[in-house]
């Protein structure tokens, strides 16, 4: 192994350990605090009067607020600090969260519940903002292109696995924790929105902003890696690469910003709904439908880690982008028809899980591959306006619920949606194509 070769492995690793790990843990409170609304209305809806309509457009009116910062997020981190943006983060959605639970309490007067709960997911959307768009481009400063799609498979890995979680503790705080008087739902709230603002003070601390400013990394490894960065950024203007003015104008932005919007629409929608649908087959345990849950999100841990390094080693981006989104979309098809049969059912939501997220790093690669840096942090902002399927997708589900009875309907719309994302997909250009013409 040559000194440079040596260099680059060990600055990889440090680098590695030193920010994953810590990003993966913030990315698994975020997505606790996103899918524990699935459990907790189990009970809450009985306490409030809510029914599924309502819980529908309450989970999703959060991706109308989450959009309200998503692009001015990934600028804030490309231009500013991702160390003092993402704290804020934490601490404002840990303390929202926390105020969940004393929904329909005098805490919020004569307001009515269904309007305090469109009102605090409204406001944790806001809250949260920025996070994942912001950790995107983030890592764009401390890892080369091809490096990146390894480095946000690790970083995504966490939210299936924060659902894996999730569900059962909150299950578990459901049926076990009856504490001060509060209903369990309410604990739910409280016990998960109090670590994200412990973890927001943490992150003021333990962040780095940019190589340059890494006092844990030896200065020989720093030099090494701000020099690679910026030969990087380099090629791409060399390359003509677009400005940020032209991402408006690409092409590809607007494809990808259908993909993640029809994507997004599939995927909330079950993650908001399947602890009701498992928890509708009375014919189980409560500890088996609890884990049937959460099986489907074990297995995405598993796919997302597999099609993010595959994509790593062949570089086909579209592809390792587009196949994963047609699998779930025929999954959760099959799935809906066999609803007769139980164990095909939850085999087929397993599937589903396994592929539903699969495509998520090579997806995210594809704006910080193709576009030079302030381009592509425009362009994952831009791409997040996909974020509103999040408020799409369970409302159009809880609606379908409320009206029919049943939830076939909303997983025959949801397995539309992802085939048809998987199709669009199928049209992405990577870099091994030539460079796109901007729309005039």
């Amino acid at each position: 192994m040559d000194i440079d070769a040596d260099v680059m492995a060990r600055t990889r690793s440090r680098v590695t350990r030193r920010l994953i790990p810590f990003l993966m843990f913030l990315y698994l409170l975020a997505y606790i605090d996103r899918a524990n609304l699935g459990v907790a209305k189990l009970h809450m809806q009985s306490d409030l009067g809510f029914n599924d309509a309502v819980i529908g457009f309450g989970a999703g009116i959060f991706y109308l607020g989450y959009l309200l910062l998503d692009l001015p997020g990934s600028l804030i981190v490309e231009r500013w600090s991702a160390r003092l943006w993402i704290a804020r983060i934490m601490i404002s959605w840990g303390l929202v969260t926390t105020a969940m639970a004393f929904l329909g309490s005098r805490f919020f007067g004569s307001i009515q519940p269904a309007t305090q709960f469109y009102s605090l997911r409204l406001l944790l959307g806001i809250s949260e903002a920025g996070f994942f768009p912001g950790v995107i481009v983030y890592l764009s400063h401390w890892y080369q292109p091809q490096d990146r799609a390894r480095a946000k498979a690790y970083f995504m890995v966490a939210q299936p696995i924060a659902i894996a979680i999730g569900i059962p503790m909150s299950r578990w705080i459901l049926e076990n924790v009856h504490v001060a008087g509060l209903a369990s739902w309410r604990w739910i709230f409280i016990l998960e929105g109090l670590p994200p603002i412990l973890m927001g003070v943490v992150t003021l601390f333990y962040l780095t902003d940019r190589p340059q400013n890494a006092r844990w990394l030896p200065q020989e490894q720093k030099t090494w890696l701000i020099n690679r960065l910026k030969s990087d950024e380099a090629r791409k203007i060399i390359q003509h690469r677009v400005t940020v003015v032209d991402a408006l104008r690409y092409p590809q932005t607007f494809l990808l910003i259908s993909v993640a919007f029809l994507t997004i629409t599939g995927n909330q929608a079950l993650i908001f709904f399947l602890p009701s649908i498992t928890d509708s087959m009375k014919s189980m345990p409560v500890t088996v439908r609890t884990f049937a849950a959460a099986l489907p999100y074990a297995c995405s841990a598993i796919g997302i880690l597999i099609n993010g390094n595959w994509a790593q080693r062949t570089g086909k981006l579209k592809w390792h982008t587009a196949i994963p989104i047609l699998s779930t979309g025929a999954s959760i098809g099959l799935a809906a028809l066999a609803h007769n049969h139980l164990w095909l059912t939850m085999g087929l939501f397993c599937l589903a899980g396994f592929t539903a997220q699969a495509y998520l790093p090579a997806f995210w690669t594809l704006p910080t591959t193709l576009l030079g840096k302030s381009a592509a942090a425009t362009a994952v902002g831009l791409i997040c306006l996909g974020n509103l399927g999040g408020f799409v997708g369970p409302s159009i589900f809880g609606y379908l619920k409320t009206a029919t009875g049943q939830y076939n309907s909303g997983l025959y719309v949801l397995s539309g949606c992802m085939l048809l994302a998987g199709l669009l997909a199928t049209q992405i250009r990577s870099s091994q194509h030539p460079p796109l013409v901007p729309i005039e």
